[in-house]
């Protein structure tokens, strides 16, 4: 049966409980959120065969969080350094767009989809591990890493994940975006997602 207005799931309450108040505080202004490809969507593993990048592991529990942002009304944005037909495919499955690949200046793209979004960066989130992530991790308003992240990076983050970097760090981002928002009670439906794309 659908929920009704007001349904508050615990799983909600759970996060409220056990995230520090200034990071809900962060995770509430989130408009927009960002993520880097190697290392956050996935564990940072490149394969490689005799044509090149072979293979590379997503995580459906992520994919499925990225849409419950989406059908929540927070944009999401994917900004990868690297160049990947398997990212572009797993993008186009999620209905991410923007998925810029090939990136070196990544705050200033993340400028640019603030501006293109009409915000200002406190209201955009990013999610890096590496050292290219480190300007737009410092500019955000909420900067998460992950905890296979160097330790240098994870000191810049305002929150690090307890799960690596493509084994659920992104799905337990969205969770506690849309928590923090009072959003996450309202995917506890019976009803298909509204979006295009496949749901994980």
């Amino acid at each position: 049966m659908n929920e009704l207005p007001g349904f508050s799931h615990p799983a909600e309450a759970q996060i409220l409980a056990r995230i520090p108040a200034e990071i809900l505080g962060r995770a509430r202004s989130v408009r927009l959120m960002v993520f880097d490809v190697d290392g956050i969507l996935t564990d940072g593993s490149l394969w490689y065969g005799h044509q090149g990048e072979a293979v590379k592991a997503f995580n459906a529990l992520d994919g499925h969080g990225l849409r419950l942002l989406r059908e929540q009304g927070i944009r999401v944005a994917w900004v990868s350094g690297r160049k990947s037909e398997i990212t572009a495919r797993r993008a186009a499955e999620l209905g991410i767009s923007p998925a810029l690949q090939g990136v070196h200046d990544k705050i200033g793209t993340l400028e640019q989809l603030a501006r293109e979004a009409g915000l200002n960066l406190q209201d955009t989130g990013y999610m890096g591990d590496d050292i290219i992530d480190l300007p737009a991790l410092r500019a955000c308003g909420f900067a998460v890493s992950v905890p296979n992240a160097p330790f240098y990076i994870r000191q810049a983050a305002h929150w690090v994940t307890e799960l690596g970097g493509g084994r659920g760090a992104v799905r337990e981002c969205c969770d506690l975006i849309l928590a923090a928002q009072g959003r996450l009670s309202a995917c506890f439906t019976t009803r298909l997602s509204t979006l295009g794309g496949a749901i994980q």
